[in-house]
């Protein structure tokens, strides 16, 4: 196949889909990549070294979208009804590969179907070993996990560590992290490293060990416990009671933390909102709270996605594309993500849609001409499709 490359034109977004080192991976399926000029550039990958991996480049866009069998992204192709022509130059039949985000705007899925596009998105690859190497939530989550310290660091006016001073005593800044998958935990990592006392709270009471393996506290919650995690691993939504229960143990906590790092999400539904104003009200005056879960709405009720405001004196951060602000290992993670399922795609050459593989069935918004995501269907008011297991070719 003819795999493209584009450059990204979302705003703020730095990443590539595929990085050179990866291109071997592909060429050695069979596949010829085409990369467009500069699309690599702000993630620190020049023209050339695409060149000596073997891709050719092409000067434009359109270009790509035009000939290419398979698309390479890492944000959702623009729509012309956006002032973006992404979508429409796309060529009919292709396959389109990226962080689609399953949860935003169905009409996007609408007209893939209508184009007979197949769309497979990273976010929704099974958590399960032998997908691991295809887990782009967990690399780019990763990476945020990270920076989202750094981040709260730089705005709060305090060292994290304790420190001992001609001057006296320096206390150790206090850093809740609300939610432990794979960012929460980088974040605890994180911030232990660079000298925060850390606790963290989860729903999950499975992670309260990789929690206090990395020298963070783990805060329970003393109420009946529903199943919080789903077959995938991931978090799953809970009743109302519950919630509540929640917030007013995060309202305590929160009282005392310099640093909140919030990374509560549930997939393909918007974020909980876990902290609210009152919350906020309450904090210490020069606290920080940086909201990962901004994409999705945000856990906090003051964050304003893509910006970093000040509310009651407490200083919050909701970024997006976080994993953008170290573009060159984002990109390498992303792309490594992206050619492992290129390979189980089409592992000769060609598309081979197997709808059995538990992998391409979960990850497969659209094909065929039909939309086959479930929760999609359900926000477009379409009946629930049957599962398939036909294989499709192209």
């Amino acid at each position: 196949m003819l795999i493209g490359v584009p450059r990204e034109i979302a705003s703020g977004e730095r990443r590539v889909a595929l990085v050179p080192d990866v291109v071997s991976q592909l060429t050695r399926a069979g596949h010829r990549v085409v990369v467009e000029r500069g699309a690599g550039m702000r993630a620190g990958f020049t023209d050339e070294a695409y060149r000596s991996a073997g891709c050719d480049l092409a000067d434009s866009a359109e270009e790509i979208y035009s000939t290419a069998q398979m698309i390479l992204k890492v944000q959702r192709p623009g729509r012309a009804d956006a002032g973006e022509a992404e979508l429409d130059q796309m060529k009919e039949g292709s396959v389109l590969i990226g962080l689609l985000q399953p949860s935003g705007d169905p009409a996007l899925f609408q007209q893939l179907a209508e184009r007979h596009i197949v769309a497979c998105s990273m976010e929704l690859v099974p958590r399960t070993t032998r997908a691991q190497m295809m887990d782009a939530l967990s690399s780019q989550s990763t990476v945020a996990g990270y920076k989202a310290v750094l981040l709260a660091a730089n705005a709060l006016q305090k060292f994290f560590p304790m420190l001992m001073t001609a001057a006296g005593t320096v206390r150790p800044a206090r850093v809740l992290v609300i939610g432990a998958g794979v960012a929460g935990l980088q974040a605890i990592a994180t911030a232990r490293r660079i000298g925060a006392v850390v606790e963290a709270f989860d729903t999950r009471p499975v992670v309260k060990e990789q929690v206090q393996s990395l020298g963070a506290k783990f805060v329970e919650l003393d109420f009946h416990r529903e199943d919080a995690q789903d077959a995938g691993g991931y978090a799953r939504e809970l009743s109302k009671d519950h919630i509540r229960r929640e917030k007013e143990l995060i309202h305590q906590r929160a009282l005392q933390s310099d640093v909140i790092i919030t990374t509560a999400l549930i997939p393909g539904k918007p974020a909980p909102m876990l902290i609210d104003a009152e919350t906020v009200a309450a904090m210490q005056p020069g606290s920080v709270i940086v909201d990962l879960a901004g994409e999705q709405g945000g856990n906090c009720e003051l964050s304003v996605p893509g910006e970093t405001v000040v509310r009651h004196d407490v200083t919050i951060i909701a970024p997006l594309h976080i994993s953008s602000d170290l573009a060159f290992h984002a990109s390498q993670m992303y792309a490594k993500n992206v050619a492992a399922l290129v390979v189980l795609l089409a592992p000769k050459g060609e598309l081979n849609l197997n709808f059995g593989d538990d992998i391409i069935s979960a990850v497969c918004i659209t094909a065929d001409g039909d939309i086959r995501h479930g929760p999609t269907r359900q926000r477009l008011g379409m009946t629930q499709q049957q599962p398939s297991t036909v294989e499709s070719a192209l």
